[in-house]
């Protein structure tokens, strides 16, 4: 995927900073549900203020989901830590009709930057922007679309691609799954590499993909009993290893799993480190990390420097901004395999396709 830097960010310092940076994703396991229609957040000040004041709004789970959201919430929160930023959190109603409203709340408490997390903000974000010049404003998962806005993106089909590798190498039938929570452009990116990374390792594998919700419909992100069905076909046709992209759905992968006693991969966070369940910690054989923790603070550190917003700044496998998470040790045994095709990719060898 073309990384389209941020001009006036000072890109190469950027990178360096994120790489120190990238370490494990702050969030974890499918999970925890906490949302609220009116959510008051919280706020909180380092012990050293900086004069820093960031307000984030997340995406429908909210924080809780230790996934998505949660590794927003890192990035926040080691914003507060290390750079002494004041931080406001907001989570939106169940459905998220309330994105915009978040917004004005943090324009009108004073909060700049303001970060939204999730593409849904998108247009959103874009109004707040317009009619709020003189703050800067992030979104996570969609283009920038103003002079004051800034896109945090990620190269989901690189990571997903490395997925698939694995999944293809330890599954001897070469049947595997995919189930993805909203099918959307941004979902169909994960399925895309993973397809591809599957393919790469058994040109003749058997993929079976289920998406729990059509586009426009977020709840699929919210319906781990969805997940546990659709996981449950899967490994009863066969499946020995399902992938899922489905935020919080995902506990019912990981549930399905469990019960067939084969094997799932997470995403977003590190998932085997926080699920709290000992039998669903044994299943996720590795997860998808695509770390919106590194991406949140280094936009904020960044901002804290003077950056200006306008364009995007793509998190890809040449700066691990996605990757694969090795708690457990169950692909310690296949990873030359999997440097290998991240090594391919990075050099430009392997073109991963964004689209199934």
């Amino acid at each position: 995927m073309l990384s389209k830097r941020f001009g006036r960010l000072a890109t190469g310092t950027l990178a360096g900073a994120m790489l120190m940076a990238a370490a494990a994703c702050g969030g974890g396991s499918t999970g925890g549900e906490t949302t609220a229609s009116t959510s008051p957040g919280t706020e909180s000040s380092a012990p050293a203020a900086s004069g820093l004041k960031v307000g984030l709004a997340f995406d429908i789970g909210g924080r809780g989901d230790k996934s998505f959201n949660d590794a927003a919430y890192a990035g926040l929160e080691k914003a507060k830590t290390e750079l002494g930023a004041e931080i406001k959190e907001l989570s939106p109603a169940s459905d998220g009709s309330n994105r915009a409203e978040l917004l004005t709340q943090l324009v009108d408490a004073g909060y700049n930057p303001i970060i939204g997390v999730g593409f849904a903000y998108g247009e959103d974000i874009k109004k707040a922007a317009e009619e709020n010049p003189e703050i800067q404003f992030a979104v996570v998962d969609s283009a920038s679309n103003a002079a004051n806005v800034t896109g945090l993106l990620f190269a989901e089909e690189q990571g997903s691609y490395l997925a698939g590798v694995a999944a293809a190498t330890k599954a001897e039938s070469g049947h595997v799954g995919f189930v993805g929570g909203v099918e959307n452009d941004l979902i169909k990116k994960f399925e895309a590499g993973f397809v591809a990374g599957v393919k790469s390792v058994k040109t003749d594998a058997k993929i079976d993909v289920k998406y729990l919700t059509p586009d426009g419909d977020f709840t699929g992100f919210r319906a781990p009993d969805k997940g546990k069905v659709a996981a449950e076909k899967m490994f009863q046709d066969g499946a020995e290893v399902v992938y899922h992209a489905a935020g919080d759905s995902g506990l019912g992968v990981f549930q399905a799993a469990a019960a067939a006693k084969k094997k799932a991969i997470g995403v977003d966070s590190d998932q085997r480190q926080t699920v709290t369940e000992p039998d669903l910690q044994e299943v996720i054989m590795t997860s998808m990390l695509k770390r919106v923790d590194v991406g949140v603070f280094e936009y904020i550190k960044a901002f804290q420097g003077g950056a200006k917003g306008g364009t995007d700044i793509v998190y890809d496998l040449k700066v691990d901004g996605v990757g694969l998470a090795t708690t457990g040790g169950e692909i310690d045994d296949i990873q030359d395999k999997i440097d290998a095709a991240k090594k391919d990719i990075i050099d430009g060898k392997i073109t991963v396709p964004a689209k199934p």
